[in-house]
C-alpha cells in the first residue's frame, strides 16, 4: 500500500517539476484545518482540533560517506504548540540504531552509510507524547525511508567461465551460446542496470549481441576449420550505464570448441604394401594390416576397405579394425606354391559415413597390395577326401578290394608310402600294400555279422617321415547268399481228435539273415520223409509264410499221439539255400468250438509253457545246489586246526595254546622227526620271523648241567648252526638281534628233548633235582620221576 503511494507522489512530484532535494521535500507537513461546528442561534458552542497524520516518503542517497549525522528530515506535530511540553518517539525498523530523531524538535537523522541493494527502504513509526504525563497526544504515524540509488555494483555474469561449441565449417551468423550478467542496482532509477555486450577478446572469429549477450560466429566457412584450430577462448564484457562513459564493467570467459563434421576422406600412408605368407596358412588367418588415415576423428573417421582388383579378389579378404581403423587382409582360400607363387591386389578405402555437405560421395583413395606366398613341406595329399569301397562277403583271403591314392604336392614330389591306422581296424582284416595303396583281405568277412568296415590310411613321405595325411576308408560288405532261411521258433501245435480234413492248424513264418536286393521269397513245401502217407500238407501263402492243413478227418490219440512234420523252406536265390523244420503236432481231445480239453503229459507240459530245454535247466539248478549243500556238509565235518600262534604279534608277548593231547612215548606218527633230521626238508619250508627282541622279558634259565647230545642229534646242531649263521650274517636282516623259532629243543636246553628216541638210553642216569628250583608243581613232579625210577631199579 505504502509502495503505491509512493509512486504516484513521485509521478505528481515530477509532473510539477519541484526540487529533487528529499530533504526540502520532507521538512514542512501538510497540517489539516480544524473545523469548526457552528452551532444554531448563534451560540459558540465546543470546538475539538483533530490532528491527523499524512506523510511523503523520506528520500536518502545510498553509500553516504560523511562524518556527521545525515539529516533526512522534521517531523511536527499540530500539538506542538512550541511550548516544549510534546516530544517525539520514533519507532520501526532500524529506529534507534540507524534512525534517531530529536525528542523535542522532531528531526529525523541517519546514524551510518546505507546501502540500497541490502535493503532499499525502511518503515518507520512516530509518536508525539506528553512529556510529563507520558500520554501520547496523538495517533502513531507510519511513515516511509527510502534509499535513493546510485551506480555502485558492476555487472556480474552467471558464470565465470561459460564453456560452448560449434561445427566447424559453420557459415557467418550461426549461434554459438548466449551469457547473461545481472546488475545489482536499480533498473528504474536511470542507466545504473542497463547493461551493453561486447567482446574483448576472439576477434575476428566471433561476435556478441550488445543487447542479448548471444554469441555468433564472425567468419565463413573456410576459416573455421577444426583440422586448423579446434579450440577458441572469447572474453565478453557486460557494462552498465548502456555502455556509456562512466559505467561499471564486469567480464567472463566463453571456451569454444569446434566439433568435428565429415569433411576429410581417409588417405593411406603407403602406395604398396608387400607380405608374404606360408602355403600351409590356415583359411581366415590375418595376413597383414594396412593402414589409411582421416583427418576427421570418431564417427566420422571410420572407414570401410575393399578389395577391388587384382588376381587374388577370390583368395583374399579384407575388414576393419574398429578400434585402430585399420584394414586386415586375411586369407579366404587355401594357398598352394606350386600353383601360384604370387598375388597383386587393389584395396579401396573410404568413409563408412560420408556427409555430402562437405565431402563428395565419391572420395575414396586405392593402394597396391603384393603377397607373396612362401613354400613348405607339405604331407601327401589324397586325391579324395574319402573313399567307399565294396567286397562281396565270401571274397577270399588276399582278394583286392580297392586302392588310394595320395601325392606329395612339393615340387620333389617326395615317394610315399600307405600304412593303415590299426587302432581302426584292430582285428586286422583289411592289409595295404605300401607301394601302391592296394587294401587287401587278410581275413574273413561275414555281412551278418558286420555289414560296414570303417577304417583310416595313413599315407606318408619316405624322405620325411613327419609329413602324414590322414583319409577315412569305408568298405562295405555285400551280400552273398550264404544262409537258409530258417522258421521263426520252435514249433509245436496240436491237433484235435475230431478235426476234419483241409482244417488249418497253424501258420509257420520263417527268416533269412541274408538280405537280397529284391527281398526274400521263401518257399514252404514238405519235406521227402514226410511226403508218403502224410496226415498234414503245407500250402504256401505266398507272403513268406505258410499254412498247416490236415489231411483226413479223425486222429486217435490213443493209436499216435504224437505227429511229427518236416518242413522244407527255400530262399528262391542263387545260390538257392534252404533248411528242413521239424514241427511236433500233439494229438488232444478238444471240445465242440476247438479248444483243448485233454492232451498226453507231453503235450500238457508243453501247454504249461515249460519247454525241454526249460526242464533240463531247473534240473541242472538242483543238482547244483545239492553238490554244494554237500560240499558244505563236508568242510563242516572236517576238523579244523588252529594255528601254533595265533597273532601276529611278537612270540614274546602270546600264550600258545595246544588243544590237542599228544600220543605219549608211543605215538610216533604225531611228528614227523625225519623233517628235523634232514636239512634239505627244512630248507623247503623255511620260515623267517624277525621281531625286536627284550632281554628284560627273557631272564636267563638256571644253569644245570646237561647231558653231551648223542651221535644221532649230530645232524639236527649241524642244522642249526647253519641258521644261526645265516641269521648273523644276512645282510638284509633287521639292524637288531632276532629270535629264530625252531621245532626242537636242541643242546643247551633246560629241558632237553622230550622225544623217547633220545633218551631210551639215558633215563637211569636222569638229575631231576633241578625241576625242584622250578616251583612246587614241578617239585612234585621231580618227586614222581624220581619214585618211578627207584620201581624200575626194584
Amino acid at each position: 500500500m505504502w509502495d503505491m503511494r509512493t509512486w504516484i507522489v513521485l509521478l505528481l512530484w515530477a509532473c510539477a517539476q519541484q526540487s529533487v532535494n528529499a530533504v526540502a521535500l520532507s521538512r514542512g507537513p501538510v497540517r489539516r484545518k480544524t473545523k469548526e461546528i457552528e452551532g444554531r442561534q448563534d451560540k459558540e458552542l465546543l470546538r475539538r482540533s483533530k490532528r491527523g497524520w499524512m506523510w511523503k516518503q523520506f528520500f536518502v542517497q545510498e553509500e553516504y560517506t560523511g562524518t556527521e549525522n545525515l539529516y533526512i528530515g522534521k517531523l511536527h506535530s499540530d500539538m506542538d504548540k512550541g511550548d516544549g511540553t510534546v516530544m517525539y518517539v520514533l519507532t520501526g525498523e532500524g529506529a534507534g540504531t540507524i534512525f534517531v530523531i530529536d525528542a523535542n524538535s522532531g528531526d529525523l537523522h541517519a546514524t551510518r552509510s546505507l546501502d540500497r541493494e541490502e535493503k532499499p527502504f525502511y518503515a518507520l513509526r512516530v509518536q508525539a507524547v506528553n512529556k510529563k504525563t507520558g500520554l501520547p497526544l496523538d495517533p502513531e504515524t507510519e511513515f516511509i525511508v527510502k534509499l535513493h540509488d546510485i551506480n555502485d555494483n558492476e555487472p556480474k555474469f552467471d558464470k565465470e567461465v561459460y564453456t560452448a561449441s560449434v561445427p566447424e565449417r559453420s557459415h557467418i551468423g550461426t549461434y554459438v551460446t548466449q551469457v547473461t550478467a545481472q546488475d545489482a542496482d536499480d533498473e528504474m532509477f536511470g542507466y545504473n542496470a542497463k547493461l551493453a555486450y561486447s567482446i574483448s577478446q576472439g576477434h575476428p572469429y566471433f561476435s556478441v549481441e550488445p543487447n542479448t549477450g548471444i554469441i555468433r560466429t564472425a567468419l565463413g566457412p573456410s576459416d573455421m576449420d577444426r583440422e586448423q584450430r579446434e579450440h577458441y577462448q572469447v572474453v565478453i564484457e557486460a557494462k552498465d550505464m548502456a555502455g556509456q562513459k562512466g559505467g561499471l564493467t564486469g567480464s567472463t570467459t566463453v571456451n569454444i570448441s569446434l566439433t568435428d563434421v565429415n569433411d576429410n576422406p581417409p588417405r593411406f600412408t603407403q602406395s604398396i604394401y608387400q607380405f608374404s605368407v606360408p602355403e600351409l596358412t590356415k583359411v581366415g588367418t590375418s595376413v597383414g594390416r594396412i593402414r589409411a588415415v582421416d583427418a576427421d576423428v570418431g564417427r566420422n573417421a571410420e572407414m570401410d576397405y575393399t578389395v577391388v582388383g587384382g588376381d587374388g579378389l577370390d583368395v583374399f579378404d579384407i575388414s576393419t579394425d574398429k578400434n585402430t581403423q585399420e584394414g586386415i587382409l586375411s586369407l579366404k582360400k587355401p594357398l598352394d606354391y606350386e600353383k601360384k607363387k604370387s598375388y597383386t591386389l587393389q584395396i579401396q578405402v573410404q568413409n563408412t559415413h560420408p556427409d555430402p555437405r562437405f565431402l563428395s560421395l565419391d572420395a575414396k583413395d586405392m593402394t597396391t597390395v603384393r603377397v607373396s606366398v612362401e613354400d613348405v613341406d607339405e604331407p601327401p595329399q589324397f586325391e579324395k577326401i574319402s573313399y567307399i569301397l565294396e567286397v562281396k562277403e565270401d571274397a577270399a583271403v588276399g582278394t583286392v578290394i580297392g586302392s588310394v591314392s595320395a601325392v606329395d604336392p612339393d615340387i620333389l614330389h617326395s615317394p610315399v608310402k600307405y600304412s593303415i591306422d590299426r587302432h581302426t581296424d584292430v582285428d586286422r582284416i583289411f592289409g595295404v600294400y605300401a607301394g601302391n595303396g592296394s587294401i587287401f583281405l587278410q581275413r574273413p568277412l561275414d555281412r551278418e555279422e558286420l555289414t560296414w568296415h570303417n577304417i583310416s590310411m595313413f599315407a606318408t613321405e619316405f624322405n620325411n617321415p613327419q609329413q602324414t595325411s590322414r583319409v577315412p576308408v569305408y568298405i562295405r560288405v555285400l551280400d552273398v547268399n550264404d544262409n537258409p532261411p530258417m522258421l521263426t521258433s520252435f514249433h509245436e501245435f496240436f491237433v484235435c481228435e475230431n478235426a476234419k480234413a483241409g482244417q488249418k492248424i497253424q501258420t509257420i513264418s520263417a527268416v533269412d539273415p541274408d538280405d537280397p536286393v529284391g527281398g526274400h521269397h521263401f518257399l514252404f513245401f514238405l519235406a521227402p520223409e514226410s511226403s508218403v502217407r502224410a496226415n498234414f500238407s503245407v500250402r504256401d501263402n505266398g507272403d513268406n509264410t505258410a499254412g498247416i492243413f490236415t489231411r483226413r478227418t479223425g486222429y486217435g490219440r490213443m493209436h499216435k499221439s504224437t505227429h511229427l512234420v518236416s518242413v522244407v523252406i527255400s530262399d528262391g536265390q542263387f545260390p538257392m539255400q534252404s533248411s528242413t523244420g521239424t514241427l511236433t503236432i500233439r494229438v488232444c481231445t478238444c471240445n465242440r468250438d476247438g479248444n483243448m480239453e485233454m492232451c498226453n503229459a507231453e503235450a500238457l507240459t508243453s501247454s504249461a509253457g515249460l519247454s525241454t530245454g526249460a526242464l533240463v535247466a531247473i534240473l541242472l539248478c538242483i543238482l547244483i545246489l545239492l553238490l554244494i549243500v554237500v560240499l558244505f556238509a563236508a568242510l563242516k565235518r572236517q576238523k579244523k586246526k588252529e594255528p601254533l600262534i595265533i597273532s601276529k604279534e611278537d612270540v614274546r608277548d602270546n600264550v600258545v595254546s595246544y588243544n590237542d593231547e599228544g600220543g605219549g612215548e608211543e605215538d610216533t606218527q604225531a611228528f614227523d622227526m625225519g623233517a628235523l633230521r634232514h636239512p634239505e626238508v627244512m630248507e623247503e619250508s623255511k620260515l623267517r620271523r624277525d621281531i625286536l627282541p627284550s632281554e628284560s622279558l627273557y631272564p636267563p634259565p638256571p644253569l644245570r648241567r646237561t647231558k653231551a647230545p648223542s651221535r644221532e642229534n649230530a645232524d639236527v646242531r649241524d642244522f642249526i648252526n647253519q641258521r644261526v649263521q645265516e641269521n648273523e650274517g644276512n645282510p638284509t636282516a633287521p639292524p637288531y638281534d632276532s629270535l629264530a623259532t625252531y621245532a626242537y629243543e636242541g643242546n643247551g636246553s633246560v629241558a632237553e628233548s622230550l622225544s623217547s628216541l633220545g633218551s631210551m638210553s639215558s633215563e637211569g642216569d636222569q638229575d631231576y633235582n633241578y625241576l625242584s628250583e622250578w616251583g612246587p608243581r614241578f617239585r612234585k613232579l621231580a618227586d614222581m620221576y624220581r619214585g618211578e625210577d627207584s620201581d624200575w631199579d626194584s
